[in-house]
This record gives C-alpha cells, sequence and structure tokens, in this order.
C-alpha cells in the first residue's frame, strides 16, 4: 500500500503428488501482524478446502512479509523458477517482460466480470489485463472525536476548514494538530491524496491518458498552499513532515496527540485497541469534498513458465468466490475487489462489515496510482525521498515538483524504449 500492513515471515509446507497430478506453486503477502492472524493461515484452509475438491491439484503456499515478498519472487523469477502464481504489491514488469498469463486466458468471464471495474482497469499494461486485483482500501480523514469536542469544533469539508480547525486544535495544546507524513516510508500516498483534493484539474500523478502530470499548475498550488497555510504556521507538530513516517504518524494518533490526519482501515483496529474515540469523514478538498478518495490495491498474477493455465484459472475462481474474498476482507480489515463481495458488506451493519463502510463508499469513485506503468516503481521512491523538502518553510514547491516531473518524464522513457 505501500502495500497493507503484513509483518510476519512464513512458509507453506512442501508436498509430492503423483506423476499424473498438478502441484501449484503460489507466493503471498502477509497482511498479519503476529504469527496468530498470519495470511498462512487463511491461505492454508483456503488451500485445503480447494484440494478437497480437487484431489489432482496440490497447492503450495509460501507466505513471506511485506518486507520480503516482491523480492522473494523476483529472486525466483531470476533464477528461472517462477511460481505459478504471486500474489503482490506490483505486476507491470512482469508483465512488460512477457511472463505473465493474460487475466482472460486464466479466469471464467464470471469472476472477470464480478471485479470493480475501475480496479480492473488498473490491472492492465498496454490495454492487456495482466494484474488481477486481490485487496483494497482507500483514504478517509480521521479526527479525535476527544480533541475536537475540547476545541469545539465540527470536521472539516474544505482546507481553509481543516486549516482553522488545526488552528483551534493546536490552542488547546495538541502536539499534532494535522499529521503530515511525507517522511519516505508512504510518502507518496499522503501526496496523492493531496493531490486529489487539490481541485482546478487537481488529478494525482497523472491526467486522464496516463501522461505524468506531477508539475501542474493545480499540484503546485497545492503544496504551496500545504507549506504556507499548514507546516508554515505550525500546524502539522514537532517532526517535519518530510521525516514522518506513515507509521509513527498512525502510532500518535493512537496515543491522542493527533487531531486529524488521512488513514486507510487498519487505523480503525490500532486506535481501537488504545481506546481513542474518533471519526472518519471524507478528506476535504479546496471547497468541498475532494473530487476523489486514493485508493489503493495489491496484485494477483500467474506466470507463464510451468504452464498450468487451467490448472491456475480454476483455482483463482475460487479464490475470488464471494464468501473467500469477503473471509480475507473481513479477517484483515480490507475491502473486497468485486462486486458481489462489496455489495455484500455494504448491506451488512454489523462488526467488521460497518466499520468499513466509509472506506467502501470511497472506492467506486477512487483513484489508484499508475501501478500500469513501469517507470512508476522509480516516480514513487523519487516522491518518498524529496516531496517533504516542498513544504519546508522557505522550500519551493515548484520546484521540487518540478524536479519529481522530469524523473518521471525520463523514467517513462526508459521504461518505453
Amino acid at each position: 500500500m505501500v502495500s497493507a500492513l503484513g509483518m510476519t515471515a512464513a512458509l507453506g509446507g512442501c508436498g509430492s503428488t503423483g506423476s499424473s497430478d498438478v502441484t501449484l506453486r503460489l507466493v503471498a503477502a502477509d497482511y498479519g501482524d503476529s504469527a496468530a492472524n498470519s495470511s498462512k493461515k487463511y491461505w492454508d484452509a483456503l488451500a485445503k478446502d480447494y484440494e478437497s475438491q480437487h484431489p489432482d491439484v496440490k497447492v503450495e503456499v509460501s507466505v513471506y512479509s511485506w518486507n520480503d515478498v516482491d523480492r522473494k519472487v523476483k529472486e525466483m523469477v531470476d533464477a528461472g523458477d517462477a511460481p505459478d502464481m504471486a500474489q503482490i504489491g506490483a505486476y507491470a514488469d512482469y508483465a512488460a517482460a512477457g511472463k505473465l498469463y493474460p487475466v482472460s486466458d486464466l479466469l471464467s468471464i464470471r469472476t472477470q466480470a464480478d471485479f470493480l471495474s475501475q480496479l480492473s482497469d488498473a490491472g492492465a499494461w498496454k490495454h492487456t489485463q495482466y494484474g488481477v486485483p486481490f485487496a483494497a482500501s482507500t483514504r478517509v480523514l480521521f479526527y479525535n472525536r476527544t480533541l475536537f469536542t475540547k476545541a469545539g469544533i465540527t470536521p472539516p469539508t474544505t482546507w481553509d476548514d481543516l486549516a482553522a480547525d488545526a488552528e483551534a486544535l493546536k490552542a488547546k495544546g495538541v502536539k499534532y494538530p494535522y499529521a503530515l507524513p511525507l517522511g519516505p516510508e508512504e510518502a507518496q500516498a499522503e501526496t496523492m491524496q493531496w493531490l486529489l483534493s487539490g481541485g482546478n484539474g487537481g488529478s494525482g500523478y497523472t491526467d486522464d491518458i496516463g501522461t505524468y502530470t506531477i508539475d501542474s499548475a493545480a499540484n503546485v498550488s497545492t503544496f504551496t498552499w500545504l507549506r504556507d497555510e499548514l507546516v508554515g504556521k505550525d500546524l502539522t507538530g514537532p517532526v517535519a513532515p518530510g521525516k514522518l513516517n506513515r507509521a509513527a504518524a498512525f502510532a500518535a494518533f493512537a496515543d491522542g496527540d493527533v487531531g486529524m490526519l488521512n488513514g486507510h482501515p487498519t487505523l480503525i483496529q490500532q486506535a481501537t485497541r488504545k481506546g481513542v474515540k474518533f471519526g472518519m469523514v471524507p478528506m476535504p478538498g479546496r471547497t468541498g469534498t475532494a473530487r476523489a478518495s486514493m485508493g489503493v490495491t495489491d496484485w494477483m498474477m500467474g506466470f507463464r513458465q510451468h504452464g498450468h493455465a487451467a490448472q491456475i484459472g480454476d483455482f483463482l475462481d475460487f479464490v475470488y468466490s464471494e464468501k473467500n474474498v469477503l473471509e480475507f476482507s473481513r479477517t484483515y480489515g480490507l475491502l473486497p475487489v468485486t462486486s458481489s463481495a462489496s455489495n455484500a458488506m455494504s448491506g451488512s451493519d454489523t462488526g467488521v462489515d460497518q466499520a468499513l463502510h466509509p472506506f467502501l463508499e470511497q472506492l467506486p469513485t477512487s483513484e489508484l496510482y499508475p501501478v500500469g506503468k513501469t517507470s512508476w516503481a522509480a516516480v514513487s521512491a523519487a516522491v518518498k525521498q524529496n516531496i517533504g523538502q516542498a513544504v519546508v518553510p522557505g522550500g519551493s514547491p515548484s520546484g521540487i515538483l518540478s524536479r519529481l516531473q522530469a524523473t518521471a518524464t525520463a523514467a517513462d522513457s526508459s521504461s518505453s524504449s
């Protein structure tokens, strides 16, 4: 999200099958934060269920932390022994290298038609879908109800409201009136949410046809506002935004030290565990609710190397059944990527489902990173390292965004040559 939450690493068991059987190897990311809720438990149960119905297919699952899983898959591919399937953070490089099956070669038409369209569209490289969305999240504005009550304020709906609320929180001694994590952990996420809320044609990192527009006038205006109206007025807390990471901002919110910040679904559990009373509203825009929320999805893909297209497709049809998608989404507090599971969650007012409704409402109109561009990894890395400089007092938003635009243009040209 960067990708969601995985923390622990676990290896699936191995087994041999008869010569007439097929063994499918899946490498998956861990969304759990301890051995007790490792994704290994989910995949082991799902594989066992599938194998009971398909005795000629063995599914071996290896689960790794998000710190390791992309590298593990790359090592396997580079060694000439790709897994049959991988559930990781990006697909475009493998699609560009001709290593993946098109989704239409794998999934049934019914399964393909069930995906939320903007997520399927984001899985396309050169107009062919290779990435299958796996789990999704969006961002909303979290606010501390207790601190807001003490300051006598209500949740903001515009940037002016947000700045005024931050001033009121600062006056009450709140440590981080608005937490602005532009540090290297996940600055590309906070950046994109602000770009999408900028109005005046603010379009995130790219325009409607996929051309990078990082240094657009609207985006420069957005970061100038952040520099002057939040950071310059000391409304973002004691840590410079360029040094504040998302995990630290979330931890500070859970400790009751943050008035407002952009958050994804995992913050619900983190804040609830610490007893913080919070509310959630759509991200404010310049003159009203932001045009769109930022959406994030991770990816499933099928590798060509060992064949098995029919078996991979049949297994993935099973993975993406409404029952299995809902179970995963509820276990890890993430959003379903299929219409059937989304509708089921929207129609439920209990437990995890109800808590996820604010995020679910944003998903149909959310905008994702330009993940179909093989240049995105390099651009994302450059944003993480540099965007914090755009909001330092006396800094140059136009200068920083122009440098990032040059990096993006060069990476785009190199990846398409």
